[in-house]
């Protein structure tokens, strides 16, 4: 009898490819988005699909959850997005007792990932990775608060230590701006992290590690096109050994189960400071899978237990995404 996965936010940049990939291994694939169907072209890819609530409303969400895993007996969940990353990293009890595995990292790596500040923090002392120097911006407050902002190096990036896809990042040029914005948001400093703008490509790694196995394999794209809330749209696929090495160093550092993601800046050939971890498969994962190494598949081995896939001879070459209108429903 076939196993059956449950693939949330089917109407992200990623999902194609990983419905497309579970299929192909032979599993039943279901879907959920917080949109109609009529509105998401992947809602026609799986067996079943259904409207969920918004995972920030964490109650409603998980009871829709629940119910969707009981009813159609759901062996394995795969969240494609933070939100709903962060809802079932404490649903983990519920999900067990139901029989559904969650393809994520463990609850404390998840956790840790989803907080820059303490990620930064626990990198730095790890020494695993160059990271952008990060402070709190209550640290920032304290520090200059005698002299406004002047002792700052600008520009600066200001980022919530939750982030997800650049939301509530903001380039800051100078002192007098630094002060305008501080004025509309001291509420909320608590929450945000500064960071010096170090400017280059950001380079993608779609990262796989097996604990089991003790296997990592990871892949590069340097970003050349983005949108505007950090999905690559035309990048070029390469291979470094020495970047390898690092993502390798900072996945077994952190303990990471499956497929994530890690970012990078690249100020200049082979000078990389780390940037965040996104424990879920990135928007561009079809890159690597295209590229030659399928992340899909190889995630999934993460948690049957089975080894992975050898990345083998991969070439370095320019991959580029495009749209496609499909008609949903004629009335």
């Amino acid at each position: 009898m076939k196993k059956t996965v449950l693939v949330t936010a089917v109407g992200s940049f990623s999902a194609e490819t990983v419905i497309q990939g579970y299929k192909n291994m032979g599993y039943r694939v279901l879907g959920c988005d917080i949109y109609p169907a009529e509105w998401i072209v992947a809602s026609m890819e799986v067996e079943r699909f259904f409207q969920a609530p918004y995972a920030s409303d964490n109650e409603a969400y998980l009871l829709f959850l629940e119910r969707v895993c009981r009813e159609n007996k759901v062996d394995y969940l795969v969240p494609l997005t933070d939100v709903e990353v962060d809802a079932v990293n404490d649903w983990r009890d519920t999900a067990a007792k139901l029989g559904v595995v969650i393809c994520l990292s463990s609850v404390r790596a998840v956790g840790l990932c989803r907080d820059k500040g303490r990620l930064a923090e626990f990198l730095e002392n790890q020494k695993t990775c160059r990271i952008i120097p990060t402070k709190r911006l209550t640290e920032v407050m304290d520090t200059e608060a005698d002299t406004g902002y002047e002792l700052l190096y600008y520009p600066v990036v200001l980022k919530p230590d939750n982030g997800r896809s650049s939301q509530g990042l903001t380039i800051v040029e100078d002192a007098d701006q630094m002060r305008m914005i501080m004025s509309r948001m001291r509420i909320m400093t608590d929450f945000y992290l500064v960071q010096p703008k170090i400017p280059g490509y950001v380079i993608t790694v779609d990262v796989v590690r097996n604990p089991a196995t003790r296997q990592v394999a990871c892949l590069p794209r340097r970003e050349l096109l983005r949108t505007p809330n950090g999905a690559g749209t035309s990048v070029y696929v390469f291979r470094d050994e020495n970047l390898e090495k690092v993502c390798a160093a900072v996945a077994n550092a952190l303990d990471i189960c499956g497929c994530v993601n890690f970012e990078f800046i690249e100020e200049s050939a082979g000078n990389w400071y780390f940037m965040e971890c996104n424990p879920r498969f990135s928007g561009g994962v079809a890159f690597s899978c295209m590229a030659g190494y399928d992340m899909v598949r190889n995630h999934m081995r993460c948690f049957t237990r089975e080894r992975l896939d050898e990345p083998g001879e991969i070439r370095n070459q320019y991959l580029a995404k495009r749209y496609t209108e499909y008609c949903m429903k004629i009335e």
